[in-house]
């Protein structure tokens, strides 16, 4: 008797919790799609690039980022080809390219990092971009001039032990271009997601293309152009 009377309220309970249970759930789903739209109207982004979009709906709108991203990697190859005869005398400098550009990337991205994030949370509001392009820059001075010392001594030490009679001035070259490639690439990181922006650009899908061409050519051009100025 006893089971035969809780069997009705054990089935009542049940669907009760059910449906409790879809409720909370259509109501996460709405909040997370109110935080969604918030997010992307806060940096601009179109409304159907999301992790939820279709393989071909996030081909057609990211790909021909990637065909600008060529275009703009081939400007940075010509960069690097304007001083072919440079390198051609100076072999050396081929070595720290990679270093060159990679560390000026990488304060970029940092910078990206935060504006991108400013956006989103709605930190970085009307009026507050130049404070953040200062700091940005400011940062990027003195990293450049931290890592430009780390990466001046390195080319020195290398140059050195190759006996190349310039040692001393190639390490100089070296800090300089390091610590110009590192202002510029903080202010490149601040700057281009908030132009983006401006212009109705996605900034979290186009930003790191033009920053990547944007701090390669500065790198390279700057330890390129000064070897070329004060080796040769």
């Amino acid at each position: 008797m006893v089971n035969e009377a809780r069997t009705p309220i054990s089935t009542a309970v049940r669907r009760s919790a059910r449906f409790r249970s879809g409720i909370d759930q259509k109501i996460s789903r709405l909040a997370k799609e109110k935080a969604t739209k918030g997010v992307r109207e806060a940096i601009n982004a179109p409304a159907v690039v999301n992790s939820s979009a279709t393989v071909m709906r996030s081909l057609r709108f990211r790909h021909p980022w990637l065909q600008v991203n060529l275009v703009t990697a081939f400007v940075a190859a010509g960069v690097v080809g304007m001083f072919q005869e440079t390198l051609d005398k100076v072999m050396i400098l081929a070595v720290f390219l990679p270093v060159m550009a990679g560390q000026s990337g990488n304060t970029g991205c940092q910078a990206l990092a935060v504006a991108l994030r400013g956006l989103t949370l709605g930190d970085v509001s009307t009026g507050q971009e130049s404070k953040l392009v200062m700091k940005e820059a400011t940062l990027g001075l003195l990293n450049g001039i931290l890592v430009g010392l780390t990466a001046g001594l390195g080319m020195w030490a290398y140059a050195a032990m190759k006996h190349h009679e310039k040692a001393f001035m190639l390490g100089a070259v070296v800090f300089m271009a390091m610590v110009a490639s590192c202002i510029v690439s903080g202010l490149c990181g601040a700057t281009i997601p908030l132009i983006l922006r401006r212009f109705g650009a996605d900034p979290a899908t186009a930003s790191s293309i033009f920053l990547t061409t944007a701090t390669d050519i500065v790198s390279m051009g700057f330890f390129l152009g000064l070897a070329n100025w004060l080796v040769l």
